[in-house]
């Protein structure tokens, strides 16, 4: 595959370039529509689109600092492959905020909160046969959670860790069906309506370790897309849980 097969959306020249140029590629590398190790081009992409080289330039270093993209001097900038310890950090960063979050929100959510979350979950029920429009609202729930709890400023630094992580979440997508996610949200919005904030945190801890669950399989089902072999593949070490 390479970086012009998928060039369908278009760029909005009547404000900034380069943060909309940075989005569309990090969408289309977490969707694997550009894989790993595919070498991508200042030039081709500024032909592309029809714009400078310097928006490119500035996508591709925040696509780095990611760690979504290697610049490699004199060679060029290639999509990285998944690191798994990112993955894992992100969770554990993920898991620490959004379950303080749920259990704040059980506490504090009025009857409004708790129907607009309610609301999402039936979104969620419809696209569930449309991987990148169940992605986009898994990701607005959590961001919803946050907006509610008046942490939005975090919910989107915590967006800027988690990339590593929506690659396999986007993998064990096209895998495992998204109807068991669907059932832990309404699991954390009933905990929340119950003002349960023990329910709750333990809700939102369940939901977020599930990628614990799916990593082993889809690191094993596609190699190609990991940097390494995670430490609990390993054949000497025989218990999935001994590296959590």
């Amino acid at each position: 595959m390479t970086i012009q097969q998928k060039a369908r959306q278009v760029l909005d020249l009547g404000i900034a370039v380069g943060p909309q140029l940075y989005r569309l590629l990090r969408a289309r590398i977490i969707r694997n529509e550009i894989e790993p190790g595919v070498r991508i081009s200042e030039s081709e992409i500024a032909a592309q689109y029809s714009i400078s080289r310097q928006p490119v330039r500035e996508a591709f270093i925040k696509l780095a600092e990611e760690g979504l993209v290697e610049i490699r001097p004199q060679r060029g900038t290639f999509v990285h492959r998944i690191t798994t310890a990112a993955v894992m950090d992100a969770r554990f960063v993920r898991e620490a905020i959004e379950a303080d979050i749920a259990g704040y929100l059980a506490t504090h959510a009025d009857e409004a909160v708790i129907k607009m979350l309610r609301q999402e979950i039936e979104k969620q029920k419809r696209a569930l046969n449309d991987v990148n429009e169940f992605m986009e609202l898994d990701d607005r729930f959590h961001a919803l959670l946050a907006e509610a709890a008046g942490k939005i400023r975090v919910w989107k630094m915590v967006e800027g860790l988690k990339s590593q992580m929506d690659r396999v979440r986007h993998l064990a997508m096209l895998r495992f069906p998204a109807s068991k996610l669907v059932s832990q949200h309404s699991a954390i919005v009933e905990a929340i309506a119950s003002a349960d904030p023990e329910a709750a945190i333990a809700a939102m801890r369940g939901h977020l370790r599930e990628i614990l669950n799916d990593l082993p399989e889809i690191a094993e089902s596609n190699p190609q897309f990991f940097e390494e072999k995670p430490q609990w593949l390993l054949p000497e070490d025989t218990n999935p849980r001994r590296n959590l």
